[in-house]
């Protein structure tokens, strides 16, 4: 009830007004948004795509000089049989031909042709007269002693496009000995005490060992020195590595005969034969 004035009584309300509600201290009153929501896509950006593994290029191997004599013997009888077919008399344009049809594509297919390439799914690799097409799930070793030998499939094939230089290879383990005692030497602290000379120069005076030290620049600064055959077997078994449990690089090895180079080796051959027995 009200009282004289007409004025409600404390704790009373007014018949048909609303009382706003009061915040609650210590939260935050949010307004809704003026405009329509955005949809969810709109809202939220997308995630972004995980980039795809990067693609890398074959890596190939072969004998630089090899090549380069293959080359210059190609040249030579290329001048030697054309000169025969053109100014030769009775039978030597036939001879000439005949050694340009059997020399070439031998010589080519020795010295030119050999190449190993290797992605990060199979090893290829191209022999004289055959090319082997292997992927890294049966490729079962690859090692380098007398020659580069490769086990894939349960046979056993050479890469003749690395060969391995004993020369070569002596000469890198002498350039690694010699690094090692330089380092040992080095880091035995051999210096102003014992031998009265500058830590900075060993025995032998500057220049003479300072290859294998730390912040040197000769061949024993960053790695042990390997023969190039040698290096490559590595990286070809790091890559062999690399590829385990991969699917692409499931597979099996296929084996293919270059008949484009057997056949004129075959043709000059018997052409020769025939020309020498009715001589």
């Amino acid at each position: 009830m009200s009282d004289p004035q007409g004025q409600d009584a404390p704790g009373q309300e007014t018949p048909g007004t609303d009382v706003p509600a009061a915040d609650t201290p210590g939260s935050a009153h949010t307004a809704p948004p003026d405009g329509p929501a955005l949809p969810a896509s709109a809202a939220s950006p997308a995630p972004a795509a995980t980039p795809a593994s990067p693609a890398y290029a074959d890596r190939s191997y072969r004998s630089v000089m090899g090549a380069v004599a293959g080359s210059l013997l190609i040249v030579l009888t290329l001048w030697l049989s054309i000169d025969a077919m053109v100014i030769g008399h009775g039978r030597a344009p036939w001879y000439g031909l005949a050694t340009l049809v059997l020399v070439l594509p031998l010589v080519g297919a020795y010295t030119v042709w050999p190449c190993v390439r290797a992605n990060q799914d199979r090893l290829l690799v191209r022999n004289p007269l055959r090319t082997v097409s292997a992927p890294w799930s049966e490729v079962e070793s690859i090692e380098a002693a007398l020659s580069v030998e490769l086990r894939a499939g349960g046979r056993k094939f050479q890469l003749w496009a690395v060969p391995v230089s004993l020369r070569q290879r002596k000469r890198a383990n002498r350039r690694a000995m010699i690094a090692a005692g330089d380092a040992s030497q080095q880091s035995s602290g051999r210096g102003r005490g014992r031998t009265g000379g500058d830590d900075r120069f060993p025995v032998g005076g500057p220049g003479l060992r300072s290859r294998g030290g730390s912040g040197a620049t000769g061949y024993g600064a960053s790695e042990t020195p390997r023969a190039w055959a040698d290096q490559v077997v590595d990286e070809l078994r790091e890559l062999a590595d690399a590829a385990e449990g991969r699917e692409s690089a499931v597979g099996t090895v296929s084996v293919a005969w270059t008949w484009w180079l057997i056949a004129p080796i075959v043709v000059g051959a018997v052409a020769l034969v025939v020309l020498f027995a009715t001589s």
